[in-house]
Formats: structure tokens, sequence, C-alpha cells
């Protein structure tokens, strides 16, 4: 196929490749401060459009779970931005009402569409209204949290530490359901949980991507992994199951061509 963003290829590093949750679309975010929609069709992949975020490197980017909208995030900012999509503006949230963060960087968006989640500093988990941008609650970790998954029914939060432990949380309580080791973990960098609700992937600082069966996580505060995938030699930067979960994704963002299909 063509490069999906042909029409447009960014000034600078790309940070974000999504598809749109039910349109041909594809989106691409990065540090040229720019958003850009692409219709894909395999042909010519002409652009729809792209808007620009002056002085606002972007770390993150990600649609809505109606595909309405865009939320980006910068590098070093407090502030985030929402696309709206129907409307064609561009609102930014300069400040969340209660939350005390000097920079909003990594987030979440539930499969429901209803809450984002932003990962602040100091093992802070920000659960918020997607519809209002407003604090809903702040739930807390020991140590540092490097990442987090909704599960695909979105009534958990698997949370993971930089000190290389799981936190399972109830997003209707805030309550912490559980917590486990994850096995060899030196550092935290990625998880997923499959669409299915059936595995759990853990990539760590050490290339390592650990596959837990869910209902084992759930029980057991020292799991064994059903895998241990050892193919990555720099760290785990991102792991995504298929839709099917038939395959898992594991990759690495410092080393050229390191990703693998599992």
């Amino acid at each position: 196929c063509l490069p999906a963003n042909q029409e447009r290829l960014a000034d600078g590093k790309l940070s974000t490749v999504q598809f749109h949750p039910s349109a041909q679309v594809v989106l691409t975010a990065g540090r040229d401060r720019s958003v850009s929609l692409f219709q894909v069709d395999g042909i010519r992949n002409p652009k729809i459009q792209s808007i620009y975020l002056e002085s606002f490197p972007i770390y993150k980017a990600r649609f809505s779970a109606d595909g309405e909208q865009v939320i980006a995030t910068g590098t070093h900012h407090k502030m985030f931005y929402v696309y709206d999509m129907m409307a064609g503006s561009i609102i930014p949230v300069h400040q969340v009402r209660g939350m005390e963060e000097k920079f909003v960087k990594n987030f979440e968006v539930s499969p429901d569409g209803s809450f984002m989640l932003l990962t602040g500093t100091s093992g802070y988990l920000h659960l918020l209204s997607m519809k209002t941008k407003e604090l809903i609650s702040t739930m807390k970790v020991n140590g540092r949290s490097t990442a987090c998954a909704f599960t695909s029914d979105s009534s958990k939060i698997y949370s993971y530490s930089k000190e290389g432990e799981v936190f399972v949380w109830d997003v209707r309580s805030r309550k912490c359901l559980h917590k486990f080791e994850d096995e060899g973990s030196l550092e935290g960098k990625c998880i997923a949980v499959s669409k299915n609700n059936q595995y759990v992937a853990c990539g760590s600082v050490s290339g390592v991507v650990n596959l837990y069966t869910t209902d084992v996580c759930l029980k057991e505060s020292q799991p064994k992994p059903v895998k241990a995938i050892m193919n990555l030699v720099t760290p785990a930067t991102s792991v995504t199951f298929n839709p099917t979960t038939e395959i898992l994704a594991v990759a690495s963002n410092e080393a050229d061509e390191a990703v693998k299909l599992v």
C-alpha cells in the first residue's frame, strides 16, 4: 500500500497513528504540532484536513469512541485540546478543576465513550467525564503509573506502575479490586487488554512482554505468564491486540523495525 499520509508527510516525528472507529479514516499527529486526517482508500489516500496547534508539539492524540472528536495532549503542557470534527472547532481545555498536575501527557479513552483517564505524576490517575471533561474522581497507585488500559466493557482499568506492579480498578466504585506483580519486570512500560477480555499483556523496560490470562490476574498476586515474549531487545513501548484476539503486536520505539506479531 501507499503511505497512509503521503499527501501530507509530517515535518517531525509522528507520535500517533490511529484508525477512526467506524470510518475509513486514519489520524496522524506529532511533534510538528499538527493533526491530520486522511481518507484511506489504498489508491491515493487523500488528505481530508490538517489542523495546526501553535507551539504545541503533540505527545498523543486519540479519537473519541464515537469518532466525533480528537483529543490531543502536548509534550510539556498542562492544557490539552479537543477538536470537534462535527463543528469544526478547536477547544482548548486549560485547567481541569480539582486536578493539580504540571503536565498532562498520557491518557486513555474508555471504549464506551464515557470516560477519559489521565495519567498524572506520583501515581495519580484522574478519571474525567468524556462529555464535560470535568474531574469525576482521582485514584492513586503505589509508585508511579506508566501505562493504563480499559477493559473492552469499560468496567475495569489496569494500571501498570514503574515498579512493575499492576493495579486493577473498578471504574464504577473507583476501588482497587486487585494488585499483582508482573513477573521479572524491572520497570513497566506498556499494557493492553484483549477485546474478548481473555488476556493481559505487560511490556517492560527489558523488552520482555508477559502474556497472562485475565482470570489468573484477578486472583493471584504473583501470577505466572502463559507466555513470555522475548523477541525485543530494547524496551517494549507498545503492545496491542488485534480485534479478534488472535494476534498480539509488540514493538519498541528505540530500534528501527522493532515490531513483532505474535
